[in-house]
């Protein structure tokens, strides 16, 4: 069982801001401990099953925060962005300020699956390239697909930086303009350059898996949701 701690040290863990701001939060009356109103913020609590409910917005206790995101296009996955609004701007404050990061990044203008975390030693292992994990993307092309594109994929293709072939682990079409691909690597717009090298160019780029854990269907544009245990041990399986 969790060790208890004071309600002042659980708020500033979650990102509910400074130790002083948080206390402060509790003597405005602003704090709700599974559903009780607090009044002190010394007061030791147990994280187990921990309901918050901080300025009327009720919260998990997570010591440490994994999501899962649906990025909608045209943000960057970044802090310090350049031309478009960043990805954490779409999610809670607390998020932001306990330094959660992207577990690798999407383009700007490429959607769907986006891994988030303030775990380092999580990050490292879903984004070191020694652990080959594999990320599914679904491409829409502008020009009709052909099978021997889709053999080539599998075979390698050689990107205009690197003598090394780039291959492609599993490759299926999907309609005349869509295939589902597999890749391993993390190459710079990896998947576009590819297309490129077969003769075809990318409309659309979605990513809908990473390792073993693909994105939950009902999970819309821009919305996030907590990685649940299961989903966790699914990842963990994917770094074996």
């Amino acid at each position: 069982m969790a060790k208890p701690v004071s309600l002042e040290k659980i708020l500033f863990s979650q990102g509910f801001g400074t130790r002083r701001y948080c206390s402060d939060l509790v003597y405005a009356d602003l704090v709700k401990v599974n559903g009780v109103l607090a009044e002190d913020p010394e007061e030791r609590i147990s994280t187990e099953g921990l309901i918050l409910n901080v300025e009327g917005q009720d919260w998990e206790f997570h010591e440490k925060a994994y999501i899962a995101f649906h990025k909608p296009t045209n943000y960057e996955c970044s802090h310090k962005t350049t031309h478009h609004p960043s990805v954490y701007s779409l999610l809670p404050r607390p998020f932001v300020e306990r330094g959660l990061q992207c577990v690798g990044r999407l383009d700007f203008d490429t959607t769907g699956l986006l891994l988030i975390s303030d775990d380092g030693q999580f990050i490292h292992k879903m984004t070191t390239p020694k652990k080959n994990i594999g990320k599914v993307y679904e491409i829409t092309t502008a020009e009709p697909i052909q099978g021997k594109q889709l053999d080539h994929l599998l075979k390698g293709v050689i990107l205009d930086d690197d003598p090394k072939p780039c291959f492609a682990k599993a490759c299926e079409q999907i309609d005349e303009h869509r295939l589902a691909m597999t890749i391993v690597e993390g190459r710079y717009h990896q998947v576009k350059r590819m297309m490129a090298a077969v003769g075809n160019h990318v409309a659309q780029l979605h990513r809908t898996q990473i390792g073993a854990y693909s994105m939950p269907v009902d999970l819309a544009e821009g919305q996030w949701h907590w990685l649940s245990e299961s989903d966790l041990q699914q990842l963990a399986k994917s770094v074996e």
